[in-house]
Order: structure tokens, then C-alpha cells, then sequence
């Protein structure tokens, strides 16, 4: 398929830059691929579409508050540091994006607040990209705390606005647990502890495997043959203990529903040679697009995505290419919200 075939006409004002009050008073878009049923709920309606045996898999990463400000030495000019990822855990080495990337050179020193926390730039990696590492005499324990007190929510650069205090606990799933993503996996943003109590009440398992979202899931496809375009990596664990609840589903004929498409990443990324999910940690740099086999998952919940984006043709891939591209034409008519902080969709 081809680039221009993913693209649609999005008012501004339909991107979600807060919160819903509640996270699973959000609306659901209900898409059953069967039929071409399209129906209108809330999330939190999602316990009536699933029952004993079901599993769902969730994604428990942790965003951690990875928009520092700096300062450069000598001159003092503002610096924003994004981190990506760390390299090197001993001498606190990172792979970062600095903006405005034209003032940062190698050897360059910055200084963040008031804070012990300096930094060296060793390397250039990318136009914006940067090796950078830490100065830091202290603990990784008082290293990450000042990371975090620094920090600031990593909200998408489409969300024209300062973080908020609120975003710590709202950018966040409530189930979030391995610390490494820097950007939220937003389909699981709906869920609260009273839907997850219900669905455990109902015999539904809700199981977790990690994968640690990067940037490259807001990188824009700039080619228009699909098959050219190349995903940035992600690191990823699916556990024993997910594999085995996740296969018995399968082979009762139940529902597994990924929660998002870096889960169904993730399960597509680990398939056994007889169809079933094996365990797996690693990289991956899967890049799923229509036509495609889904082997394992088979419901899907993701937000409301952009135009053109990689996360609008998974969803497709799955939903079927003109079923989804009509239910988002419905969405457009019946003003849900898109992206981060948006609306959500249920594919049976």
C-alpha cells in the first residue's frame, strides 16, 4: 500500500491536548470486522464485550519524565535534552536529541538548574542526535531521583503546551511498572483500577509483557512505497507467565485482546513456529502494515491516531483497510478525540 492512502483531513481542534475527567469515561468506538457493526460506548462499557477465559495483554512500561532543560556553558543559551535512551548504565551514558541542535557540539558541558547534574557531549549521532554523559559523583538511586525531580513529561510535541503536574499521574497507565518508555502506551491510558477489579471479578486475565516506547512511534513515514520505510527499534520482553495464559486462550478459542499496538508489536514479534506466542526479549523493528497475518492477538484497543502515521495503518491492517478508514471518517463526523490523551477504539 502507499503512503497517500492513509491520509485524511483532521481538524485541528480534534487533537486532544487534556485528559478526559475520567479515565474510563472516555468515549469507545466499538469496530466489529464480521459484520462492519460500528457502535458509539465508553470504555469502561469494554467489560461487556468480554468474559471467562478472555485475555487481554497490557503494556507496563513506565514513562519516566524525560524533557530535561539545560544550560550551556559559557554562553548559558537553553538547551532542551530529550532523553531516549541509556547506553551505558555505570557511567551514565545516554542517547539524546538536543534542540536547537546547531549550538551543541562535541566537548560542549550543560548544566541543569541548580542541581549537581552536568553533562558532556561525547558524540553526534543523528542531525539532532547526541551522545551525552552524565557527571555525576552520586547513587544511581540520588542519579535517577534527580532525573526525575529535573524531568519533565515527555508530552508530544503536538500537544502545544507546558506539562502540568497532572500529566505525571495522567501521561501514565495505572498498571505501569518497568521504567523506560518516553512516551506513553495510550490505549491503556483508559483503564483505572475499578475496570481492572471488574474484569478479573468477570474471570477476564489481564497480563503484562513490556515494550519500551521510543520516538519513532511519532516518526512521520516520509516515503510513499510503505515497503521502503524502516521503524525505529524497541526494546521488548514478553514473559512465561503472559505466554502461557495468552496460548491457552488460543487454544480455547478465546478472545486475546492486545491493549495497543506496541503490545501487539511486541506478540507479533514473538511467534512460535506453530502460530503461539513464545517467550522473547530483545529488539524489534516490526513494521505492520496492510495486507498482514495477525497470528496471535485477535481484538485490538488503540487511541485515535494521525494521519499518515504507522500506528493508523497497524490498526488497519487489522480492522481491515476500508472498515477503518470508514469508522475514522465516523469519528471525524462524531467528534472524538484523537491521539495521546484522546478517544479510544475496540476491534473485535
Amino acid at each position: 500500500m502507499k503512503l497517500s492512502e492513509f491520509k485524511f483531513d483532521l481538524p485541528e481542534e480534534y487533537l486532544a491536548t487534556h485528559p478526559s475527567e475520567n479515565r474510563d469515561e472516555s468515549r469507545m468506538m466499538v469496530v466489529h470486522r464480521a459484520t462492519g457493526k460500528i457502535e458509539h460506548r465508553v470504555f469502561k462499557d469494554i467489560l461487556e464485550y468480554f468474559d471467562d477465559g478472555d485475555v487481554m495483554v497490557v503494556n507496563d512500561t513506565k514513562v519516566f519524565p524525560a524533557r530535561l532543560y539545560g544550560n550551556k556553558e559559557k554562553t548559558g543559551a537553553k538547551i532542551e535534552v530529550f532523553l531516549l535512551r541509556e547506553l551505558n548504565k555505570d557511567i551514565h551514558l545516554w542517547d539524546v536529541l538536543v534542540d536547537p541542535a546547531r549550538k551543541i557540539r562535541v566537548g560542549n558541558k550543560l548544566y541543569f538548574g541548580e542541581s549537581d547534574l552536568v553533562a558532556e557531549v561525547i558524540d553526534n549521532t543523528t542531525s539532532r542526535g547526541r551522545t551525552i554523559k552524565f557527571l555525576f559523583d552520586g547513587s544511581d538511586e540520588e542519579f535517577y531521583k534527580a532525573i526525575n525531580d529535573l524531568g519533565e513529561t515527555p508530552l508530544p510535541k503536538y500537544i502545544k503546551r507546558e506539562a502540568e503536574p497532572e500529566d505525571r499521574e495522567r501521561y501514565q497507565t495505572v498498571y505501569a511498572k518497568n521504567v523506560g518508555a518516553v512516551a506513553a502506551p495510550t490505549a491503556g491510558l483508559h483503564f483505572t483500577k475499578e475496570v481492572l477489579k471488574r474484569l478479573e471479578i468477570k474471570g477476564v486475565d489481564v497480563t503484562p509483557l513490556t515494550l519500551h516506547v521510543g520516538l519513532g512511534t511519532f516518526r512521520p513515514v516520509d516515503v510513499e512505497d510503505l515497503t521502503k520505510h524502516k521503524m525505529d527499534s524497541e526494546n521488548f520482553m514478553v514473559p512465561a507467565e503472559t505466554v502461557e495464559m495468552v496460548n491457552r486462550a488460543l487454544d480455547n478459542k478465546k478472545r486475546v485482546v492486545a491493549i495497543g499496538t506496541t503490545t501487539m508489536r511486541a506478540l507479533e514479534s514473538s511467534v512460535s513456529a506453530n502460530n503461539r506466542l513464545k517467550a522473547n526479549e530483545g529488539w524489534t523493528d516490526r513494521f505492520i502494515f496492510p495486507p498482514y497475518d495477525f497470528k496471535i492477538a485477535n481484538s485490538l484497543v488503540t487511541n485515535f491516531h494521525m494521519p499518515e502515521s504507522t500506528l493508523l495503518m497497524m490498526t488497519a491492517a487489522f480492522g481491515g483497510y476500508e472498515l477503518i478508514m470508514e469508522a475514522y471518517q465516523q469519528a471525524i463526523k462524531e467528534k472524538y478525540r484523537f491521539f495521546s490523551y484522546g478517544d479510544v477504539m475496540l476491534v473485535l
